[in-house]
């Protein structure tokens, strides 16, 4: 297991942003083992926190900004990959204005400060996320495709192809991602621009301190007054934005990622289907694992018997506040005899009634409910959204909203594959059982 590093000592760096041109000065705070990366705004009335996530991303063109209430942080993507490429896990970013400073349009002047900062190694192990499955997403001919691999490590794969006649050439690049890679090969590539493109970023009142010397702005005859570091310094400078935008993930990546023409926002949204698998794996897991109420204490609690009991077990249960169970959808269902003979699909009156004997199950765990049958009272807001079929896993999750000594009002949910396929609000009388 890899540790976790912060750094050593604060560093900090002055500079005007790249699109506002506002002067800040940002200072680089070591953090506490599973901080994360952090960004502070310390010109606020309070300094305002902002966690380096997909989630507190906000809608820009061309850059990647963090918003936390009315205050936004924009242009961290460039910081951030310089984190990911040192291998830093944990770090507070304090700042004084509403950018990132912007250096040369690189990576290599945040580099330099952290190098100057030190790593410091944190006894606490490092949590990556592991691509299992191959995921694509796409919007037009731009594409991200995560793919998973056998290495320990960050490969991408990328091609930046505008097409025939178009002013940037085709380039391709491969790298694994490492410290020696990144400071190589990736760091000092510099965001670019088409001529067309600064122009309109200018009259909309952007960029407006920066002149042809201080950003790579390509005309129909090339790069204008300027010289490129790298001949596919383009293609370079697109793997570290992808880079900068896989932290907000808030761990490193494992695994490959191909990518075509990709931009922030479909670079965003791969992240979040990244975490999105990674949570339906881990509740897939532990949905597996031991039972928190098992068949044989089903029969103890719910009155129901073959061939109405549908909840086979209890997978996770919280006092009185929130259940979730399990139904196993069999072809030997004995409803699949006629709904439908030729096309089996399990009666949505039956999910309805699985999910309100597992609020049974729920609201039975409240001391003064013992003993008591929950009998359907009223259902509302249901709604079915995709057919239950042989085969499937139905995943049924209650949540109490309300609860009396005779009644009570729960909010459920079902769902097969992550998918949600019915929800509805149930409201119970509770009544004595019947003695056995």
């Amino acid at each position: 297991m890899q540790a976790q590093q912060t750094i050593e000592k604060p560093a900090e760096i002055q500079g005007r942003g790249l699109f506002t041109g506002e002067e800040v000065s940002l200072r680089f705070k070591p953090a506490l083992p599973d901080t994360g990366v952090v960004f502070v705004r310390t010109d606020a009335a309070k300094p305002s926190r902002i966690q380096a996530h997909v989630s507190n991303v906000t809608k820009r063109a061309r850059r990647t900004s963090l918003k936390n209430g009315t205050l936004s942080i924009e242009t961290i993507e460039h910081c951030l990959a310089a984190v990911y490429g040192l291998g830093i896990d944990n770090l507070e970013i304090e700042l004084n204005g509403g950018e990132v400073p912007g250096g040369d349009g690189s990576s290599q002047c945040f580099v330099d400060a952290l190098k100057t900062a030190g790593i410091s190694t944190q006894d606490v192990p490092r949590s990556a996320l592991v691509i299992h499955d191959t995921i694509r997403v796409a919007e037009g001919d731009a594409e991200l495709i995560a793919v998973p691999t056998e290495s320990d490590a960050l490969e991408i794969l990328y091609d930046l192809d505008y097409g025939p006649g178009a002013a940037i050439p085709r380039q391709i690049l491969a790298i694994t991602l490492s410290e020696e890679s990144f400071c190589g090969e990736i760091a000092t590539a510099r965001t670019f621009l088409l001529e067309a493109e600064a122009r309109q970023f200018q009259a909309a009142g952007l960029g407006q301190h920066l002149t042809y010397a201080d950003v790579v702005v390509i005309g129909p005859n090339g790069i204008i007054d300027n010289e490129f570091r790298f001949p596919d310094e383009c293609v370079r400078h697109k793997i570290l934005d992808l880079i900068g935008d896989l932290y907000l993930a808030g761990r490193p990546v494992r695994g490959k990622i191909i990518a075509r023409k990709s931009g922030h926002a479909l670079n965003h949204e791969l992240v979040r289907r990244l975490l999105d698998a990674i949570e339906h794996q881990d509740r897939r897991a532990k949905l597996s694992s031991t039972a928190a109420i098992d068949a044989q204490q089903l029969h103890r609690i719910l009155p129901h018997r073959y061939p109405f009991l549908l909840i086979d077990r209890v997978a996770e249960i919280d006092g009185d506040r929130r259940a979730v169970g399990i139904k196993n959808v069999s072809i030997n269902e004995p409803y699949f005899q006629g709904h439908y003979p030729s096309q089996p699909i399990m009666p949505g009156v039956l999910i309805i009634e699985a999910m309100a004997q597992l609020a049974g199950i729920l609201l039975s765990q409240k001391l003064e409910h013992a003993g008591k049958v929950a009998v359907l009272l009223s259902m509302d807001h249901v709604k079915f959204r995709r057919p239950v079929l042989p085969g499937d896993q139905l995943v049924l999750e209650v949540e109490t909203l309300r609860v009396k000594a005779r009644t009570g009002h729960v909010r459920c949910s079902a769902t097969v594959d992550g998918a949600m396929v019915s929800q509805a609000e149930i409201k119970f009388m509770l009544v004595d059982a019947e003695p056995v």
